[in-house]
């Protein structure tokens, strides 16, 4: 255009000025044209200088992750399930170059065992397996929330149980080295009870789920979903004797992503990245917990209503204010421990540092950060 406008104005010079010489005006419309195209030679060089910086910011902020694929372990419930299977919809795994691959396990202890054999590299866990972490059979690298709400004890009000203390001398289901074992001792304790004053027969969640629906049983140690199945059941003879959010005063029940010492010192970047796409996950969870909900009862294949009522087994917002400080994260970590040795499941205390990679949960929050 600006060349256009300068041929113009040559032209009307020529007109103008007719008493000059045609050759004059040929020399000073090409005068004009030279000029205009070293004004636009400079302003495209400009530009080209102006494009250069964003350029190579683009680039850098385009970082390229070597692909893994990584093995995760999970428990069917909302607690364990939901930050890893939004971080799988949301594509945050993927952002970080990471293949993951979902297996389901029943408990704690299991998972920790296919990691020990090696078919497994990751899994998340719920309260009662972080005393084998305590123990040295795994590390924590990732805080998923800081309490779990989910746990309770039900007992059948047909086989004469109404209160905590009435649970002496009967059959309670449990599922050893789990959340369930660790919520069975805070409902006996406040009852003035042990393990010793009661039946404990070895279950898995799900079959003491049956177990409670057929009466085989008096009374289980459970979590939800299975919790909202046997009371939904039961109906009006479902007593719930106490559950996490009843010992908040004095204990606390966080849930944790861990992998082998092993698999840690080999990965940690992997882990790194795990975390961070773990911290994008508990924002939008954060932010859309029913259809975080509703999501999750497709890929467990539950039903939707069942999955609704399970909103309030975890405290989801927390740790998207703690995900940052490590000197909070380790309170809570010191705390889940003073659990476990006032109910004697750890018999002397251990550095969290040893077992709790602090180094791996602030990088991989400041990589979150760095893509917030």
């Amino acid at each position: 255009m600006k060349k256009l406008l300068a041929l113009l104005l040559a032209l009307c010079l020529v007109l103008g000025l007719a008493a000059c010489s045609s050759s004059s005006s040929d020399e000073e419309a090409a005068d004009a044209a030279e000029t205009e195209e070293t004004v636009e030679t400079e302003e495209t060089a400009e530009a080209e200088d102006e494009a250069e910086p964003e350029t190579e910011e683009a680039e850098e902020e385009a970082t390229e992750y070597e692909e893994v694929t990584v093995r995760v372990a999970y428990m069917p419930n909302m607690g364990s399930a939901a930050t890893l299977f939004v971080a799988i919809d949301q594509g945050y795994f993927e952002q970080f170059g990471l293949n993951v691959e979902v297996y389901e396990f029943e408990g704690g202890p299991a998972e920790i065992a296919a990691m020990a054999s090696g078919d497994i590299d990751i899994s998340q866990i719920g309260h009662g397996a972080h005393a084998l972490c305590i123990e040295g059979n795994a590390v924590i690298f990732a805080m998923d929330h800081t309490t779990s709400l989910s746990d309770c004890v039900l007992a059948n009000a047909d086989h004469g149980i109404t209160t905590a203390a009435d649970l002496a001398g009967k059959t309670i289901a449990i599922q050893s080295g789990t959340s369930s074992e660790i919520i069975l001792q805070q409902v006996l304790y406040s009852a003035g009870l042990t393990e010793d004053d009661v039946e404990l027969v070895e279950m898995t969640v799900d079959v003491m789920t049956t177990a409670m629906i057929s009466g085989q049983v008096d009374a289980c140690a459970i979590w939800s979903p299975n919790s909202v199945t046997v009371q939904t059941q039961l109906g009006d003879s479902c007593i719930n004797l106490g559950g996490n959010a009843d010992f908040l005063d004095s204990a606390i029940f966080p849930s944790s992503y861990i992998t082998t010492a092993e698999y840690a010192e080999e990965n940690s970047d992997v882990l790194v990245r795990f975390g961070a796409a773990l911290n994008l996950a508990h924002e939008w969870r954060a932010a859309n917990i029913e259809e975080t909900a509703i999501n999750l009862a497709h890929h467990l294949d539950v039903d939707e209503d069942t999955m609704l009522e399970c909103l309030e087994e975890a405290d989801w917002y927390t740790i998207l204010d703690i995900c940052g400080d490590m000197d909070a994260i380790k309170t809570v970590y010191e705390t889940q421990q003073s659990v476990f040795i006032d109910n004697g499941r750890i018999t002397e205390n251990v550095d969290t540092e040893e077992y709790v990679l602090y180094d791996i949960m602030q990088q991989a929050y400041d990589l979150f950060v760095s893509v917030s």
